[in-house]
């Protein structure tokens, strides 16, 4: 008997709040050109309320990718945390909207305003990010549901939310319901600071919970503090059962019970790369929820890789469906 779900993600629950500026504006509200920064709850309230003609869209890393695997025809689950107010209220609708279920319903009264990324794009393409995290990042075991993990096939973890205590009761929570209706779990390690903030943490995680995990070059090497990537690898597949590492344009490697392949990737210069790494695991995750190859399951995440890195936004806007058709893999 199918699950309700086929994939369910737990992750940050951001609004991207979007506005065209000049580099004047930049300059006199002290924003840095085409990085991204972390900024307190004041310094948000500050620029929010210096947006002209603002353009919201839900956003945060796993969110993109459950959105994308949406896109594709799985039936998904959101979980993610944000306040009853008029961004969580919005990310909560255009969640539903796009077709995945949001079961937390929005905070009332809730401790944090909900998590926004402000991102200031200037004439010259250059996207200059200011994100609070607010609520998203309280994500804790009371915001898991154990019957929709339980009745989830694959359900797929953002590892910025492991930088906090509650975060790690809550993977754990929702990765013991999952196994314990059949289902599989992985993690996104997302960052390599992260990784090296809790890397004891991690690597119990990894060898004792997850069936799959998805990490680049840099992060793989930070978890089993080894300079080489092969030998990074080769412990990570001692660890866990699917192992896979994304390498930019390089081949993606990914080992499935010890037996390594490659996933080419079809380069191309990037409009904007924000979303690359989400909709590459949208990809992956449709692959290995229809139970493809690993090769297979490599190549549709490259593929929708591909198509998010030529357009401004970290969703896809092509029917990357179609784009699998067209390669034959589907």
């Amino acid at each position: 008997m199918s699950k309700t779900y086929q994939v369910a993600g737990i992750g940050n629950a951001i609004v991207d709040v979007i506005s065209t500026v000049d580099d004047h504006f930049l300059d006199h509200m002290g924003i840095q050109k085409g990085i991204m920064q972390l900024i307190e709850r004041e310094r948000a309230e500050t620029l929010f309320g210096a947006m002209r003609d603002r353009q919201e869209a839900s956003g945060g890393s796993v969110c993109n990718t459950i959105a994308g695997a949406g896109a594709l025809g799985l039936r998904t689950a959101l979980v993610g945390r944000v306040r009853d107010d008029s961004l969580g209220r919005f990310f909560a609708q255009d969640t539903e909207r796009t077709g995945t279920a949001f079961v937390n319903p929005p905070v009332k009264g809730g401790e944090l305003p909900t998590s926004r990324s402000m991102i200031f794009v200037t004439p010259d393409g250059e996207r200059s990010m200011n994100t609070y995290l607010g609520i998203s990042s309280e994500v804790g075991p009371d915001d898991v549901d154990d019957t929709v993990m339980a009745d989830t096939e694959v359900v797929f973890l953002e590892g910025y939310l492991f930088d906090k205590d509650k975060g790690k009761e809550a993977f754990l929570k929702a990765a013991r319901a999952c196994h314990t209706g059949g289902g599989r779990v992985g993690i996104a390690l997302s960052d390599p600071f992260c990784v090296d903030r809790h890397r004891a943490d991690f690597r119990r995680l990894v060898a004792n919970e997850m069936d799959y995990v998805i990490g680049n070059e840099k992060e793989w090497t930070s978890l089993y503090q080894v300079n080489d990537l092969d030998e990074a690898l080769a412990l990570a597949a001692s660890d866990c059962r699917i192992v896979v590492c994304t390498r930019s344009g390089d081949p993606v490697v990914l080992i499935k019970d010890g037996e390594r392949v490659e996933a080419p990737v079809n380069t191309r210069i990037p409009v904007d790369a924000t979303g690359a790494g989400d909709q590459f695991a949208a990809g992956f995750l449709y692959g290995l929820v229809n139970g493809h190859p690993m090769a297979i399951c490599g190549r549709m995440g490259n593929i929708a890789a591909t198509e998010v890195i030529g357009h401004i936004g970290a969703r896809p806007r092509a029917n990357i469906h179609a784009l699998f058709k067209a390669e034959g893999l589907v």
